[in-house]
């Protein structure tokens, strides 16, 4: 296959040559976020080379992972990533559609780092722009379809900008979703936030608002994102 991008991760490495978006903080933030806890059923929606799916697999040994994705060289990628991880027989990679995937059964979580250019210029290769572009799956289906396929506990996670906090609370409102946790994500320490991570659920619930902040200063990183990213990143 040539030379190889590889990222290594402490229990699991990740091919990432040809799906269209590579590994970055942004999954690897929701990966370690996310509540993964008594999730049996659980879905990655835009599962690109597989590395949230492979976190959740690390952090869950019951949870069963399907990854879905419309790239097929993200497709590839993540069933070559999964057959070659500790946990190759509950992870699933699938050229699968999210607008037109069924569930035989309800869903404990999904997962999504989902598109999120809506606005400007579109990226100029169709596999970017399919990835990173609301064209092929918006926020309102994303949420719409979760809210079908979740059960009554279950829960949607995912990162977004912080400019589509709006549009987000509104969708969750018009689908009867309640948000139980939203966590602020700030680079820098003393910037503005730039994304959020969202726990949403058909079930009733308060929420917990909090942040996270990444570096003190370049570099730098905060105890909370080391304590967070610890399991993961070798250089933690």
């Amino acid at each position: 296959m040539g030379r190889q991008r590889v990222f290594k991760f402490k229990h699991f490495d990740v091919l990432n040559d040809k799906t269209a978006m590579k590994v970055g903080t942004d999954g690897v933030l929701l990966g370690a976020w996310c509540d993964v806890a008594g999730a049996r059923r659980v879905l990655d929606v835009g599962t690109g080379c597989g590395v949230i799916a492979l976190m959740v697999a690390q952090r869950n040994s019951e949870a069963t992972i399907l990854g879905i994705d419309i790239d097929a060289a993200g497709v590839q990628e993540a069933a070559y990533n999964f057959a070659h991880s500790p946990w190759s027989d509950r992870l699933e990679a699938r050229l699968e559609d999210f607008n037109r995937y069924t569930a035989g059964e309800p869903l404990d979580l999904i997962v999504s780092n989902p598109p999120f250019f809506t606005n400007g210029v579109m990226p100029p290769e169709q596999a970017r722009m399919n990835a990173r572009h609301t064209s092929t799956l918006n926020y309102a289906t994303l949420i719409s379809k979760s809210r079908q396929l979740l059960s009554p506990a279950g829960i949607l996670s995912m990162i977004t900008p912080c400019d589509a906090h709006q549009e987000i609370v509104e969708q969750c409102a018009f689908n009867s979703l309640n948000i139980k946790r939203l966590t602020s994500v700030i680079a820098v320490d003393g910037a503005k936030p730039k994304r959020e991570l969202w726990e949403i659920t058909p079930a009733r619930c308060d929420m917990a608002v909090g942040e996270i902040v990444i570096e003190k200063s370049p570099l730098q990183y905060t105890q909370e994102y080391r304590d967070l990213c610890h399991d993961f990143y070798l250089k933690f």
